[in-house]
């Protein structure tokens, strides 16, 4: 039997689609190149933006066409934008077998493997797909799986309604699981939850609740981890202890993203952000105190309802102030279920919108320019990932503060390259590995 498997969205759902992977691998299925070669189509779906439905949405219409040729195939459908609609799934797309949430990836197998010629939904929150087993994108980065759904009520959000409330998995389970990873060849690993940074509040530990800085401090004494990485942590959590834990230890990387979403504190409070205008900045001011190199990431949503040019203006210049190293920059869409979703009035023109986002990128691209220079004529150790995808003959790897670099030099992916910066824009950085390092190799 062979599977096909489409994903969109976060890093989140690649990690759940690895898993998904390797539970299907498990089972005895191989994957298909092409998915009018597959017995099995999956989706794994995201329902944050309404651009992921639409795209959804077209390639289902291939999977009905396929299903209409061949009735035997199996046509499954995970994920968020699955969670968000539930048993409509079935109504909308009846040639859908199977579909089951974020927290229900285990229920495939057992759909797969049941004798039922019914089509099944699985909805509810329960179980980690971080304790199933993964086929890695690359062997030598992992993604780990240390909490799962949102105790916030952002009011843009809809997350916490198809993944559930906040829940973390044991600290000494973590530690096992990157210790395997390691033995696998792993040297990169990127910690994955909705709101990472409030890791560990619904566990005990010895003196306490467990705290997310805590897991970092556990996880950099795995032989073998050279870096750690994790996405995204919330500002109201970005706290001295995990900031001092960049600091100290090796192998927690010189990148912070930190959401912004909006510079304006009126429109933070609409959002039900939890922090206003001048204590992210004071995050900000915590960050660039102890880590003056680290590199700084944000979101920001343009168009929030009832943003005004004033609203607009001072998130500009805030970002002006900040300085960030990169952005996703995002035009507000409402999402169904959500708060925002239902605000009829004071919404903003879609062209305003627009002209809005084109100002916003010109300063994040212009200050991201300028925060780039640092890098030319330095040295940075360099994760090869493979060929750039620009020019073949040269590769293509990240620095540890996550920038980009394509380089002329002879290493290997996975391995660890020292690479002279000889040139960056907004985006990448280019240099050149010393003649004596490619030697040595």
């Amino acid at each position: 039997m062979r599977y096909h498997l489409t994903t969109f969205g976060c890093q989140m759902n690649e990690h759940d689609s690895e898993r998904m992977k390797g539970m299907l691998e498990s089972l005895g299925y191989r994957e298909a190149p092409e998915r009018g070669q597959a017995d099995l189509i999956l989706f794994n779906t995201c329902s944050i933006r309404e651009s992921a439905d639409s795209r959804f949405v077209a390639h289902l219409g291939e999977a009905k066409r396929l299903k209409r040729e061949d009735p035997r195939r199996v046509v499954g459908v995970g994920g968020c934008w699955a969670q968000s609609l539930k048993e409509e799934v079935f109504e909308r797309f009846p040639f859908v077998d199977v579909a089951f949430g974020p927290g229900q990836v285990h229920r495939l197998a057992e759909f797969l493997t049941s004798d039922s010629l019914t089509a099944q939904g699985f909805f509810e929150f329960e179980g980690f797909t971080g304790r199933l087993p993964a086929r890695r994108a690359r062997p030598f980065q992992g993604w780990l799986q240390i909490s799962v759904g949102c105790n916030c009520r952002c009011s843009y959000c809809i997350v916490p309604s198809t993944r559930g409330r906040e829940v973390s998995r044991p600290l000494e389970e973590l530690v096992g699981e990157v210790a395997a990873m390691a033995a696998d060849g792993v040297r990169e690993v990127t910690l994955l939850g909705q709101n990472v940074n409030s890791y560990g509040r619904d566990l005990r530990g010895p003196r306490g609740p467990r705290s997310f800085s805590e897991l970092l401090r556990a996880l950099d004494r795995v032989d073998g981890i050279r870096r750690i990485r994790y996405t995204s942590p919330h500002p109201k959590d970005m706290r001295e202890d995990v900031i001092r834990a960049h600091a100290e230890l090796p192998s927690v990387c010189e990148h912070i993203h930190l959401p912004l979403q909006s510079g304006s504190s009126a429109i933070l409070k609409a959002m039900r952000r939890t922090y206003d205008r001048a204590r992210y900045l004071d995050r900000v001011a915590l960050i660039r105190e102890h880590l003056p190199d680290t590199a700084l990431t944000t979101d920001i949503i343009v168009g929030f309802p009832g943003e005004s040019e004033g609203d607009f203006a001072q998130t500009l210049e805030l970002v002006e102030q900040v300085g960030y190293d990169g952005a996703f920059t995002f035009i507000f869409s409402p999402r169904r279920g959500t708060e925002a979703g239902q605000i009829t009035e004071r919404t903003v023109p879609h062209s305003v919108k627009v002209q809005r986002m084109e100002r916003l990128v010109e300063v994040v691209q212009r200050r991201a320019h300028e925060r780039a220079q640092r890098f030319v004529g330095r040295t940075l150790e360099v994760l090869v990932e493979g060929p750039s995808r620009t020019d073949p003959e040269r590769l293509r790897g990240r620095t540890r503060h996550n920038k980009v670099v394509n380089f002329a030099g002879v290493a290997a992916p996975g391995e660890l390259a020292q690479v002279r910066i000889d040139a960056a824009t907004s985006q990448t950085l280019s240099g050149e590995e010393p003649l004596l390092a490619r030697a040595a190799r």
